[in-house]
C-alpha cells in the first residue's frame, strides 16, 4: 500500500510537470527541451516537480519509508525485481530528464538536494544496526547506496556520473544476491529474524562464502564492482565540492560496520536452537547465485566492460548540456 501511494503521488507530480512543459513549449522532445528558453520561475518549479517524483523512486528521505516495507512484504524475486530495476528508474529519471533539460533548477536546488541526499546515506546505516529482519537490513542499506547515487549524479562531471551508472548496475547485481540468499535461508528455515541464526559456518560452509562477497560487494571493497561506482563518485564530488565529499566518507565507514556485524552475527557465534536442518546450497540455488558472484567480481577486475559503454554515451550528454 505504501508503494502504490508514493508511487501514485510522486506520479501526480511528473503529470502537472509535463502539463506545464506542453504549455510553455508545445513538445516534449528531449532535443528540444535542451535548447529552448523556458522563464526561470518555471523551470525551477518544472525542475522540483521532476525531482520530487524520481526522488519518491530512489528513494530519498523523507520518502523512502515505502522500501522497507515493500521489501518485507514482497517474495525474494519480488524484492530482486524491486532492488534491481525498479530503484533504477529514479536514476533513469534523473541522468535522462532532469540533468539534461533542466540543469538550472539543478544548480538553485543542489544545496537542498545534497542535504537530502546526506542524510539517507547516514541515517539509513544507522538504522540498520538496530534491525531483525534480515530483508529490512538490505533494504535500509540499498537506500544508503542510491543516494550515493544521487549525490554522483548531481556532481555535474563525467566521473560522478558514471560512477552512478556503474553503481546502479553493481547495485542491482549485489542487492540480487542478497535477497537471493535471504529467500534460500527462509526457505529453509521460514523465518527472516536475525535473532534466529547464528553459526551458520557450521552447517552451510558455502553459503557463508557466497554471503561474504555479497558483504564485501556492499562495502565497496577493491576487486567488486561497488568500488569501482563509488570511487568514481567520490572523485566526481571532490571536483565538485570538498565539503559535502569529506562528509560522506563516513559513509565507507559506516557501511563496513553495519556489513561486518550482518555477517558475523549470521554467520558465526553458536548455533542457535532454531536450526534443526542442515543443508548448503542446492543445485538449483547454487545456478542461481554463480552466475551473479561471477559478475560482481568480474567487474570488479574488470570495469571496462561496463565503463566502456557507458563513458561515451555520458559524454554525448554532457557536451549537449555545455
Amino acid at each position: 500500500m505504501l508503494f502504490l501511494v508514493f508511487t501514485l503521488v510522486g506520479s501526480i507530480f511528473l503529470f502537472f510537470s509535463l502539463l506545464l512543459i506542453y504549455v510553455e513549449v508545445g513538445t516534449f522532445s528531449f532535443s528540444l527541451l535542451s535548447k529552448v528558453n523556458i522563464s526561470y520561475s518555471k523551470v525551477l518549479i518544472i525542475g522540483f516537480f521532476i525531482f520530487l517524483t524520481f526522488a519518491v523512486k530512489m528513494p530519498m528521505p523523507p520518502f523512502h519509508i515505502w522500501l522497507p516495507e515493500a521489501h518485507v512484504e514482497a517474495p525474494s524475486v519480488g524484492s530482486v525485481i524491486l532492488a534491481g530495476i525498479l530503484l533504477k528508474l529514479g536514476g533513469y529519471g534523473f541522468v535522462r530528464i532532469l540533468y539534461p533539460c533542466f540543469k538550472v533548477a539543478i544548480y538553485y536546488y543542489f544545496p537542498f538536494i545534497a542535504m537530502l541526499a546526506f542524510i539517507g546515506i547516514i541515517y539509513p546505516s544507522i538504522i540498520i544496526l538496530c534491525q531483525l529482519d534480515l530483508k529490512r537490513i538490505i533494504a535500509y542499506a540499498s537506500i544508503s547506496h542510491m543516494n550515493l547515487v544521487v549525490l554522483g549524479i548531481f556532481s555535474d562531471n563525467l566521473e560522478g556520473i558514471t560512477g552512478s551508472c556503474f553503481l546502479m548496475l553493481a547495485h542491482g547485481l549485489v542487492s540480487a544476491l542478497f535477497f537471493f540468499l535471504i529467500g534460500f535461508l527462509y526457505n529453509k528455515y521460514k523465518s527472516r529474524l536475525f535473532i534466529y541464526y547464528g553459526g551458520l559456518y557450521n552447517s552451510m560452509p558455502l553459503f557463508c562464502f557466497v554471503i561474504l562477497i555479497a558483504c564485501f560487494g556492499n562495502m565497496g571493497l577493491p576487486l567488486t564492482c561497488n568500488f569501482v561506482g563509488e570511487l568514481l563518485i567520490f572523485i566526481g564530488m571532490f571536483e565538485k565540492n570538498k565539503f559535502i565529499f569529506f562528509f560522506c566518507l563516513f559513509s565507507i565507514v559506516i557501511t563496513a560496520v553495519y556489513s561486518l556485524y550482518f555477517f558475523n552475527r549470521l554467520c558465526f557465534g553458536n548455533v542457535t536452537k532454531y536450526i534443526k536442518t542442515f543443508e548448503d546450497f542446492t543445485d538449483i540455488e547454487y545456478m542461481i547465485v554463480f552466475p551473479l558472484l561471477i559478475f560482481i567480481i568480474l567487474l570488479g577486475i574488470r570495469p571496462n566492460l561496463g565503463l566502456d559503454i557507458l563513458t561515451p554515451n555520458l559524454s554525448i550528454i554532457l557536451e549537449r548540456i555545455k
